[in-house]
């Protein structure tokens, strides 16, 4: 029986690169034609892909969260006798030679002319090496890692290994940086902030310390959920062509994680606006438990995510955006705020939160309204 390629398609125009989030068939199922096979995402959106052919799955030859090049070679299946391996427009040669959407063809990867499979391509990004990929001496028509590694042995004999190093970014970083770069090319970032008092927020969390309850922040998220029933824009994330908006019915509410290395994964509190206040807390600590083990949870639904910057000192800071979310809402320090009292001033605990949103699904007064109503939450907040 043949064994052919499973590649990651080319599904719309001008797309180069997708994320590989999961898989949805193990080696050893039988597999119909039609039938999702895996999940990715691109700047698109968030595709389940289907199996071009019938047959049993070999194996997978590449993890989940890996940056992928249109073409790439992620898989194998077996097929029936006489079944040969589509022609679509997505093997790594098809692209390098087809014209793009102004008739021209595309330059070559390498100044030089020799192609980069997807493979040398990873790896090249895993070195942080893409920039200098006309440095590198090719043997052959196409860059291979032997070059790549070649070429750094090379480098690390001329140059002292005290001026620098290569390290390889994590995993959890290349989906992050390749998420944020999906924000910046589609949204239009803008910011809002406001000072907030957070009286009754400490007030609480010094109520319920002893009995091991909520922290602050916790009880912070769980305001955030219930302002989000009320601002459906906010659970939205926008078409592909502008022209409407995916009004999501649940709230499912991200935190942002940090790690250690200046890692950072998003845990996701699921179905949060159906909760009561203890499930919510209860699920808020297993799920970023889940997320200090390595384990990102974001999908197109998380549309809000939550990062609590004060607890890294910081009293302000612009957050960006990381799709799919099309908001992040940042914390910071609670600090003391002068307040007017009669002739003198009295201090308050005060915490300023900063919204950076896609001003194409909310404008300015609907930003100022999601912010204003959650500091009336969190002024008044009680468990």
């Amino acid at each position: 029986m043949p064994v052919i390629p499973v590649r990651i398609p080319q599904l719309g125009e001008g797309l180069q690169e997708a994320l590989l989030v999961e898989f949805l068939k193990q080696p050893g199922d039988a597999i119909t034609r039609d039938e999702p096979i895996y999940v990715m995402e691109t700047d698109k959106a968030t595709t389940d892909v289907e199996s071009p052919y019938d047959g049993t799955l070999v194996e997978w030859m590449v993890e989940p969260g890996a940056v992928l090049s249109i073409g790439a070679e992620i898989g194998k299946i077996e097929v029936a006798e006489g079944v040969e391996e589509m022609k679509a427009f997505h093997t790594p040669a098809e692209v390098a030679a087809a014209p793009n959407a102004a008739g021209s063809k595309p330059k070559p990867v390498r100044s030089t002319g020799a192609l980069i499979p997807p493979k040398t391509r990873k790896y090249l990004k895993e070195l942080n090496l893409l920039e200098r990929v006309d440095e590198i001496p090719c043997a052959g028509r196409k860059l291979m890692p032997a070059d790549v590694d070649a070429f750094l042995a090379a480098v690390n004999a001329s140059v002292s290994a005290e001026l620098f190093k290569i390290q390889p970014l994590p995993k959890s970083q290349i989906v992050l940086n390749y998420r944020m770069g999906r924000g910046a090319q589609a949204c239009i970032p803008v910011t809002v902030m406001n000072d907030i008092n957070w009286s009754n927020i400490r007030a609480e969390r010094e109520r319920v310390r002893k009995s091991g309850g909520p922290t602050g922040f916790a009880m912070a998220c769980w305001a955030v959920v219930d302002s989000l029933t009320r601002h459906p824009k906010f659970r939205s994330s926008i078409s592909v062509d502008g022209n409407s908006l995916k009004v999501f019915h649940r709230v499912n509410l991200g935190v942002a994680v940090a790690l250690a290395e200046d890692r950072l994964v998003t845990a996701v509190i699921h179905d949060a606006d159906k909760m009561t206040a203890d499930e919510f807390f209860a699920a808020y600590v297993a799920q970023v438990k889940l997320a200090r083990n390595g384990e990102d949870q974001a999908d197109e639904s998380t549309t809000v995510t939550v990062s609590n910057i004060g607890k890294a000192g910081m009293r302000v800071g612009i957050p960006a955006i990381v799709a799919p979310a099309v908001a992040t809402l940042a914390f910071g320090e609670v600090f003391s705020y002068p307040v007017p009292d009669g002739d003198s001033f009295k201090f308050q605990p005060t915490v300023t939160t900063t919204l950076s949103f896609d001003h194409r699904i909310a404008n300015g007064i609907g930003a100022a309204n999601f912010m204003n109503d959650l500091q009336k939450n969190l002024e008044s907040f009680e468990l």
